[in-house]
């Protein structure tokens, strides 16, 4: 059977993404399902991730959120039995391409997939949930009656955030983009309290944040990227703010969790932290996958993303599905674009 990899080159080439032949073992271990997919989500590679922890391979398996129905159970498995539906998302060290017709997971990354939830809705938008739900509950601690700010709200992750703050009763203030992103943004329901453009110049996010919150600041503030410099960046940089401005709309004992890995804070932008007595929160999903510490907890989110899919408090924008054979082409636009989301159907 096929599945899709990736080949690493130099340390300065782009990655090459190629459908090879892949063959699973004759017997499942203990603990393992065989999976037959039916749907698989497309998230970037982090390379450089890979390589800290330690997995150096020449070709690395592509394609981790996956939906499908198990085939065949192991001797001590306890969860599932043939026929189940299941969704999951494989670790980082798993051999298996998503992108296989059936791959052997482990049951503990594994939960039962609501009847009524698509295949390719729930493969294409879990990974997003999860970063939703590790950033607002395990990181910024979310309540009721507090004050949320989500830059680029419009993105698949940041959606995520606001109906997850929305459907928890926090006040949600977020930016738009562009024009069209703007527009949707306004339309959403359950609504958000104020969509702020950040495109061509068109307001100062920290008087809007202010105006809205009477003055205090918000509680949260979940980040898709940081501008650390105010010269020098890229266009696509532009739009996002600066980090001196996320810290100073942060109200006091406020939150910010960011995605920005390479952040670097100065110390007049750790002393204006220290004033307000706030906390800064990195953002990194794959750690669910990478430590069994906190498995159950892990397992419960994973329940509680699907649940909340098919009663629709969770409704991620529809993705148009991919055939395999379109795949390749899939993954290198989801690796240049990181924002982007591809879902393949098998």
């Amino acid at each position: 059977m096929k599945g899709l990899y990736c080949r690493v080159g130099a340390s300065d080439a782009e990655p090459k993404f190629v459908i090879q032949e892949t063959t699973l073992p004759e017997v499942l271990d203990s603990h393992q399902v065989r999976v037959q997919v039916k749907a698989c989500g497309l998230s970037p590679l982090d390379l450089k991730l890979l390589d800290d922890v330690g997995i150096q391979r020449d070709s690395i398996p592509v394609g981790r959120e996956v939906a499908g129905v198990v085939l065949q159970v192991g001797p001590k498995v306890a969860f599932f039995q043939p026929e189940d539906e299941v969704v999951g998302i494989l670790p980082l060290d798993s051999p298996c391409s998503g992108l296989c017709d059936a791959i052997d997971i482990d049951e503990h990354y594994l939960v039962q997939k609501p009847e009524k939830l698509s295949s390719v809705c729930v493969a294409g938008a879990l990974h997003d949930g999860l970063c939703a739900y590790t950033a607002l509950h395990t990181h910024a601690r979310m309540a009721s009656g507090h004050t949320l700010l989500v830059l680029d709200g419009a993105s698949p992750f940041g959606l995520m955030c606001i109906q997850l703050a929305c459907y928890h009763g926090v006040k949600v203030l977020t930016t738009s983009h562009s024009q069209q992103k703007h527009t949707f943004l306004e339309q959403l329901r359950p609504s958000v309290a104020r969509v702020i453009p950040v495109y061509n110049d068109s307001s100062d996010l920290l008087s809007v944040v202010l105006e809205e919150t009477g003055g205090l600041g918000v509680d949260i503030v979940i980040d898709s990227g940081v501008r650390l410099q105010e010269d020098k960046e890229p266009e696509e940089m532009k739009l996002l703010p600066h980090k001196h401005d996320i810290i100073s709309v942060l109200g006091v004992g406020g939150h910010w969790v960011t995605s920005h890995q390479d952040l670097q804070l100065d110390p007049p932008d750790c002393r204006l932290l220290y004033l307000k007595s706030a906390s800064l929160s990195f953002l990194n999903p794959e750690i669910w996958t990478a430590s069994s510490a906190q498995q159950g907890r892990y397992l419960h989110i994973l329940k509680d993303i699907v649940e909340k899919m098919s009663t629709g408090v969770l409704r991620p924008q529809p993705e148009e599905p991919v055939p395999l054979y379109e795949a390749t082409v899939a993954m290198e636009t989801v690796q240049r674009h990181p924002k982007k989301k591809a879902v393949v159907q098998l």
